[in-house]
This record gives C-alpha cells, sequence and structure tokens, in this order.
C-alpha cells in the first residue's frame, strides 16, 4: 500500500528550538514518520526574509537539523534535508509567483502583521512572497498533507488554490494538499505571559524552554512559572491560562490526559505539581540535548546525512519541476 506524501518544515531561527516546536511539531513529526512518505526540511531560504548574520544562519541551520534528528526524526524513515541545497525550490517559487495575484498574496495576514511591525521600508519583496515560497515547499512533493498550525493554515490554503489554478491552466500537474492542523492542546505558551504562544521572541528569556538549555535551568524556569491564587491543578484556558499550560506540557511529555492529572495532584498544591513536571521535561530533554551535540560535535557525518536526504529530495522535486516547465513551455535545454 502506498504511503500518503506529506511535507512541513521550521526555520532555523534560534540557536535551539523549544518546548513549542517540540511538543507542537517535532513529536508529532516523530510519529508521522513511520505511517507517511514524510519530507522534512529546514527552511533556510524563507528565514533569509529578514536579515540573517551569515555565519550564524549556517550555525542555526546545522543546529536545527541536529534537533530534528536528536529528537527522533530519522533520517532513514523520512526525508530530512535543507530547504536550500534543493534549487527546486526557489525554481518553483518564481513559477507560482506567476501566477500569484498581487491583492492575493497582500491579503495574507502574517505578511501583513509582520510588515506593519517592521514598516514599509524595512519589509522585504521576499516576505511578501514568502507564502509563495511555502507554496512551492509543498508542491514540489505532490504532498497530500501539511501537517500546521492555525497561524500557517491560510498559507495552505493558497497553496491549495495556486495547485488548483496550475491544474486548470495547465493540465492535471500539482496533488491539492489538506492541512492537518496540530490540536488545541499542542499549542505551548510562554511561561511568564501565557497569553503568548511561546517564540524565541518572548519579552523574557524566562518564558521559554529550550530543548538545549542546562537541565538546572530548566528546572528553574518551570518552578518560576506563571500560575494563579487558587491552589488548584485544573485546566481551564481561559480562567487559568497559566496553570493549563504547564498541564498541557504535562500530558504532552508524559502521554496522559489532562483528567488524570487533574485527579493525581487533587487537593495538592503548585509545588509537587512544578517540581513533578521540572522532572519530566529534564528526563525529555535530557536525552535530546546528548544526541544533538553529538551530531553537532561532528559536523562532517551531520553535512553526509543531509546530502544524502537532500539527493532523496532532488530526485523528487526534480521530477515535478520537469513537469511544470514542460507544460507551461519553457524550452528544454539540448
Amino acid at each position: 500500500m502506498t504511503r500518503q506524501r506529506l511535507y512541513s518544515g521550521m526555520q532555523p531561527s534560534a540557536d535551539s528550538l523549544h518546548a513549542g516546536n517540540y511538543i507542537g511539531a517535532l513529536l508529532q513529526w516523530r510519529d508521522m514518520q513511520s505511517t507517511y512518505d514524510a519530507f522534512f526540511s529546514v527552511v533556510d531560504l524563507h528565514a533569509i526574509t529578514v536579515p540573517q548574520n551569515p555565519a550564524e544562519l549556517r550555525e542555526k541551520t546545522r543546529r536545527t537539523a541536529a534537533q530534528y534528528i536528536a529528537a527522533g526524526i530519522e533520517p532513514s524513515k523520512s526525508t530530512l534535508y535543507v530547504q536550500s541545497h534543493v534549487r527546486a525550490h526557489a525554481e518553483l517559487a518564481w513559477i507560482l509567483s506567476t501566477i500569484t495575484g498581487f491583492g492575493e498574496a497582500g491579503r495574507m495576514t502574517q505578511f501583513k502583521d509582520k510588515s506593519s511591525r517592521y514598516g514599509q521600508d524595512s519589509t522585504s519583496v521576499g516576505l511578501f512572497t514568502y507564502p509563495v515560497l511555502m507554496a512551492a515547499d509543498i508542491l514540489l512533493y505532490q504532498s497530500e498533507l501539511v501537517p500546521v498550525g492555525d497561524d500557517q493554515k491560510q498559507h495552505v490554503e493558497l497553496t491549495r488554490d495556486l495547485a488548483e489554478r496550475f491544474n486548470t491552466r495547465f493540465g492535471t500537474t500539482f496533488t491539492v494538499p489538506e492541512p492537518v492542523i496540530q490540536k488545541d492542546t499542542a499549542r505551548i505558551y510562554d511561561l511568564q505571559n501565557p497569553a503568548s504562544k511561546m517564540s524565541k521572541s518572548a519579552e523574557s528569556e524566562a518564558g521559554v524552554l529550550w530543548l538545549l538549555d542546562d537541565p538546572a535551568k530548566s528546572a528553574k524556569k518551570i518552578m518560576r512559572a506563571v500560575t494563579d491564587t487558587e491552589g488548584s491543578v485544573r485546566f481551564d484556558r481561559g480562567a487559568k491560562p497559566g496553570v493549563s499550560n504547564l498541564m498541557t506540557i504535562y500530558s504532552a511529555l508524559a502521554g496522559r490526559d489532562l483528567a488524570s492529572i487533574e485527579d493525581e495532584y487533587a487537593g495538592r498544591g503548585y509545588g509537587d505539581f512544578k517540581k513533578d513536571l521540572a522532572e519530566l521535561v529534564v528526563a525529555e530533554f535530557g536525552p535530546v540535548r546528548e544526541r544533538a551535540n553529538a551530531l553537532l560535535d561532528d559536523p562532517a557525518e551531520l553535512d553526509r546525512l543531509l546530502a544524502v536526504n537532500a539527493a532523496k529530495a532532488d530526485a523528487v522535486a526534480d521530477a515535478t519541476l520537469a513537469d511544470v516547465y514542460d507544460r507551461i513551455g519553457l524550452l528544454r535545454r539540448a
């Protein structure tokens, strides 16, 4: 039986991934790679839509790939590669940009949010066309499923529109993908500001649980996480956002439902709960940190693994791109 194809990726935007990346994406990817024909990418071309230090970008790209593998995304089970290692991504993005309306691209909410934040003069054309490159990422591999968060759903909808538009104009070429939206219980919030998603751009370092943090530092952040004055370990996202966020982390890492956690800590204070959660996080992230550091200590072997997988991705992407070029009438090189 042929397995369904899926594609997903993350930017190399920090030295370490955080608990939100791990729970919201990597744990799902780890499970999916055994069931689906999975393509996972470190999307470094997306990263350069905002200014980057070249040496730091290269280092972050390696570190992100190492953490993918350390978290269980196995190059032998999935196609794990760096986006810029497959040139077809950029080439297909140009083709798709020629069938994307200016107003259509301008309606993307992430672009509107970021351009208002950075200002018009500091907003690149690359940031404007980011969703078109994302469409190319997905369509190159004839992806049927795209695991994303709610904030990326609009981009997948644009991808679907572009696939259908191309297929209508030039003949059936692309698979029209479906988004797989992460569960609400997989969304992790800032430990100090539980109204905001956990993010590398958090106002306070204390709000982010980094995968590569020292264990004692991670434990301290959990013990100091914002809760409330009620004192009961009970899930209520609206009334108890801080406690609910900690319970979500516990649930994801322990593989337990929220009701069983509430039962276990009924009548007990936040101190016991936080202490147990801190031990759980340290135990979960420890092996990931150790394996990531081992991979980073041997960059030649890491680069070899990425090159092998890039070749696998190239084979699929080049076939799609050749078909696209033929259908739109580009002359093949003799």
